[in-house]
């Protein structure tokens, strides 16, 4: 938890670039791409990175399709429900699969934690689906103790990738000190500040609880930064048997060769042999380099870091294109691209 201490929320914010608005921290990245398209020859260089993915994971990608390619043994219990079915039919798709509350609900092409929720009971889902008109994916919740961010990548035609980066997620909570109310304690909190109102409603039936001194309230279970939670650079978790274990993976996934997976393990013994994990999202070029995020990193370093794995995608995908796989249109991108900005 990050607490805004005696400055203003907005002078913290204005310098940590954690909190930045995405498009002002990745201005000087615009700049590079120009040039990696310039030396492609094509502004749609990175669709080749990942043949398996639609435009390589930029957007638009169906996040249950994705997690069909992946070895059923690391997936949670995922179904799709297309835009068209009504909300009995819905009813009836989780009983049949066995789902019990809570679970995940989010879209099937969404990002950046956008309308991803924990429904708790009948009543949560029938307002999530309110308004909603998009195709979406319920996921069973897996409660384990420990969550990754793990992005991985290998180059066409190699049978050895490698993992660059590792942020491990800490949830948003709050801490009592037996005086304030959750409310009090949530205005105290810089990373709800955006999102106080989302907060005040979720839990307006607590609003007036008093957590005893050192009490801690966890508020939010989706392990997203522009969600609350605290990324950590986990990075020195990396070792030979954690990158066998992901290049064993991503082996069996055909076309794919860069991104993040994000999962949930019981213990870090667990993680570095495959077992008690399950991998909720596979995410391709538009993944981030998480770990820059941790509230230690420089800003050189982080833009080091993104400007290196850039110049990955560049390399998987010129590979590719060489072995035979054509760049996606730069015309069709610009009109999907359009729908989903609409959306």
């Amino acid at each position: 938890m990050s607490k805004g201490s005696n400055k203003p929320f907005f002078i913290t914010k204005l310098f940590n670039f954690e909190y930045w608005p995405f498009w002002i921290f990745y201005f000087p990245m615009y700049f590079y791409g120009i040039y990696l398209a310039l030396k492609s020859r094509s502004a749609m260089y990175f669709s080749t990175t990942n043949p398996c993915m639609k435009y390589s994971g930029v957007m638009g990608e169906s996040k249950y399709k994705v997690l069909l390619t992946i070895p059923k043994e690391y997936v949670p219990k995922t179904i799709l429900i297309p835009s068209s079915t009504s909300y009995n039919s819905i009813l009836k798709q989780i009983l049949r699969n066995g789902f019990s509350y809570p679970f995940i609900i989010k879209p099937d092409a969404g990002e950046r934690g956008k309308d991803v929720e924990m429904i708790n009971n009948e009543k949560e889902l029938k307002n999530y689906l309110t308004g909603k008109s998009s195709d979406l994916n319920i996921q069973e919740f897996i409660d384990l103790e420990l969550e990754f961010g793990i992005m991985y990548h290998r180059i066409p035609g190699e049978h050895i990738g490698t993992i660059t980066s590792v942020v491990q997620k800490g949830f948003l909570y709050v801490t009592g000190d037996g005086k304030s109310n959750l409310f009090d304690l949530m205005k105290q909190e810089i990373r709800i500040a955006n999102r106080l109102h989302y907060f005040e409603k979720k839990y307006e039936q607590n609003l007036d609880l008093v957590l005893t001194e050192g009490q801690k309230m966890y508020l939010e279970p989706i392990g997203n930064h522009c969600r609350g939670t605290t990324f950590y650079n986990a990075n020195h978790l990396i070792n030979d048997e954690l990158i066998q274990l992901f290049n064993n993976i991503s082996l069996q996934i055909d076309g794919f060769f860069y991104g993040r997976f994000d999962l949930k393990v019981s213990t870090l013994e667990d993680l570095y042999q495959g077992k008690n994990m399950q991998i909720i999202e596979l995410n391709g070029v538009s993944s981030e380099v998480a770990h820059i995020y941790d509230p230690g990193y420089k800003l050189i370093q982080a833009y080091r870091d993104v400007f290196t794995h850039m110049k990955y995608i560049y390399t998987i995908a010129h590979k590719n294109h060489t072995d035979g796989y054509p760049y996606d249109s730069l015309w069709q991108f610009l009109r999907d691209l359009r729908r989903h900005l609409k959306k």
